[in-house]
């Protein structure tokens, strides 16, 4: 295998001792890849100092910490249940990983140890650190708290909760889904920690991601297989991620028959080239026995744990090995955020679009209103008949020749001694107003419903009740409509106080006035009649105009109307809103966030700028 591949471990693990080439120790493919660990950076000299644009990247990382948590991608798209992942996966390596780790760049190196079900990776960390410190599990899934395993000198840094907080600590085995057991090993050289994780690609959900979340907040990703097993689709799908990450990686091939070492390993090794990890360090562990406390022979792994000792050793390849990954890690944030943040818009885009589909639906319902009240429909009918009934009809019209004078102590009169038309008038306006709010509401919900439901996100958002309008709407409907007559009657109370001619009349002079003004609203033109108007019976109507204007005057009357017509609109508007939020109200989460896509542009090229000036890794790339 080459060492090309500028992705992974060349120029952090080129820092690491090389093991010495120990004849019949392990398998060809090892003693190949252990003289390519030849050191390149002799000596002690100390790591570089951390420069002030570390604040910068931890505030940066600060407020990427919050965007994502602000961010649900609730609306069921195509984009929506990757972003939730990657979102929650970025999530947790900031909390975990990025900023533990940048609060203290020399704090011991944390080697994650990973792979397949049934791989042998707890019997690995035992046999490293010389003890059975990590149960191997019998039956599959093993249901454990993942071991960590370090020097008693590094207890504190692994203890105290600083890396990986959202895991409890504890002492002993435990079966907690999320509890990490920290053992101290004084055979594991202070400086690193071994930590052996749940199974990739495990049957239980939360082990599965508890695996990938523990791989991401390592600084170096040990990954276990087996000559069975090396070629299965999940592992190398993790090794990809942590190769983009940029995550430092080495290998164990275990369980290698010896007469089959050669080829498995040179086949091993051209599908690392072909996945751009040539560089990665490989370790041949070759089928043979535990010994009595189920530990692999030192003539098997004693390589590998001389290989991780000088690790340990030397501060500057740790140090190499750390700044590797971190600069990866961040390094891979800008990228992963652009794809986020165009999720965010698609989420925003299609709620204002089940949004707009809902004003479209309760627009028309608006627009069908206002032209009722304008082509005379509502002046048939039951009104109509109540309208002739009130005023009288034959008399009344006759009655238009006298002089206006007159015809103001007519109204008055007439009004005062027939109180009981006019209620009977105001109840079949009422009436007639209602149903019409009522059809044009429940087509309204309908329509809204229809528009939502060729979506697919707005499919998954609605309930079998929101086809028709609510339950309640005829109650407030009915409260609508006597609202509004009675803020009319009001409204003619206040503008005839110097009517002496209606004041005479009382309380029965205004109820006339105002019943009048209500009919004026059923028209185009505040009662001169056109089109539907005239079929709706205009000589009634034009009684009425002649009443108004002998009490009010022309143009009075005409203000009184169409004052009359905007306030019924507008609380018929805030009627229909309210239905309309039952759909809109289903969207509000993702209306509610601020521009969460350019937000995250933001904090993305935030971080990438202190990256590229802290300069973790010598260079700004």
């Amino acid at each position: 295998m080459t060492t090309h591949g500028d992705a992974v471990g060349p120029s952090a693990l080129s820092a690491v001792p090389a093991v010495p080439d120990e004849k019949d120790t392990s398998g060809p493919s090892e003693r190949t890849r252990t003289d390519r660990t030849r050191p390149v950076n002799q000596g002690n000299s100390p790591a570089p100092e951390v420069p002030p644009a570390l604040g910068r990247l931890a505030t940066a990382l600060s407020r990427l910490r919050a965007t994502l948590g602000a961010v649900s991608y609730p609306l069921v798209l195509p984009s929506a249940e990757e972003a939730r992942k990657v979102g929650a996966a970025l999530l947790a390596q900031v909390n975990d990983y990025l900023l533990p780790r940048l609060a203290r760049l020399d704090a011991p190196l944390l080697v994650v140890v990973g792979g397949s079900t049934g791989a042998g990776k707890s019997t690995l960390v035992n046999s490293l650190v010389q003890a059975p410190v990590s149960t191997s599990g019998v039956l599959r899934p093993t249901t454990r708290s993942p071991v960590l395993v370090a020097h008693p000198d590094d207890l504190t840094w692994f203890g105290r909760g600083g890396l990986l907080p959202g895991l409890t600590r504890t002492g002993e085995p435990s079966t907690d889904a999320n509890a990490l057991q920290v053992v101290p090993a004084p055979t594991i050289g202070p400086g690193l920690a071994l930590l052996d994780a749940p199974d990739v690609d495990s049957v239980v959900d939360h082990n599965r991601h508890l695996a990938a979340q523990l791989l991401a907040a390592a600084d170096l990703w040990l990954f276990v297989t087996t000559a069975a097993r090396y070629a299965d689709a999940v592992p190398w799908e993790l090794l990809k991620t942590a190769r983009l990450r940029g995550t430092v990686i080495a290998l164990v091939l275990d369980r290698v028959p010896v007469d089959a070492a050669a080829e498995i390993a040179a086949h091993l090794g051209e599908m690392l080239t072909a996945h751009d990890l040539g560089a990665a360090p490989l370790f041949v562990l070759p089928e043979t026995e535990l010994d009595d406390r189920g530990l692999l022979p030192d003539s098997a792994v004693g390589p590998m744990r001389l290989w991780f000792a000088k690790l340990a050793a030397d501060s500057n390849a740790r140090d190499a090995v750390v700044r590797q990954t971190l600069d990866g890690a961040l390094g891979a944030l800008a990228p992963a955020l652009i794809g986020l943040a165009e999720a965010a818009d698609e989420q925003i885009k299609t709620a204002r679009n089940l949004d707009e589909r809902t004003e479209a639906a309760y627009r028309t319902a608006h627009n069908t209103v206002d032209e009722g009240l304008q082509d005379g429909r509502l002046l048939r009918g039951e009104v109509l008949a109540r309208w002739q009934e009130f005023i009288g009809t034959g008399e009344f019209l006759r009655s238009l020749e006298s002089r206006v004078g007159h015809l103001r102590d007519r109204l008055v009169a007439a009004i005062s001694g027939r109180p009981a038309p006019g209620r009977n008038l105001q109840v079949a306006m009422e009436s007639q107003l209602v149903t019409l709010l009522r059809g044009v509401a429940s087509d309204a919900a309908e329509q809204a419903y229809a528009a939502w439901q060729s979506h697919p996100a707005g499919a998954a958002l609605l309930e079998p009740e929101l086809q028709k309008s609510s339950a309640d709407l005829q109650e407030r409907a009915d409260r609508l409509v006597r609202d509004w007559q009675q803020w009319v009657l009001e409204m003619v109370r206040r503008e005839a106080a110097d009517k002496r001619s209606v004041a005479r009349g009382a309380a029965y002079a205004v109820n006339g006035v105002g019943l009048a003004v209500m009919i004026a609203v059923f028209t185009t033109t505040a009662f001169i009649p056109t089109g539907l108007e005239v079929a709706a019976g205009a000589g009634s109507v034009v009684a009425g105009q002649k009443v108004l204007e002998a009490v009010f005057g022309d143009q009075a009357i005409r203000t009184l109307a169409t004052r009359a017509r905007t306030e019924l609109l507008a609380r018929v508007d805030e009627l229909f809103e309210a239905e309309a939020a039952r759909f809109t109200e289903r969207t509000a989460t993702v209306r509610l966030e601020v521009e969460p896509g350019g937000v995250m542009r933001q904090v993305a090229a935030e971080v990438e700028s202190a990256r590229k000036e802290l300069a973790l890794t010598g260079s700004e790339s």
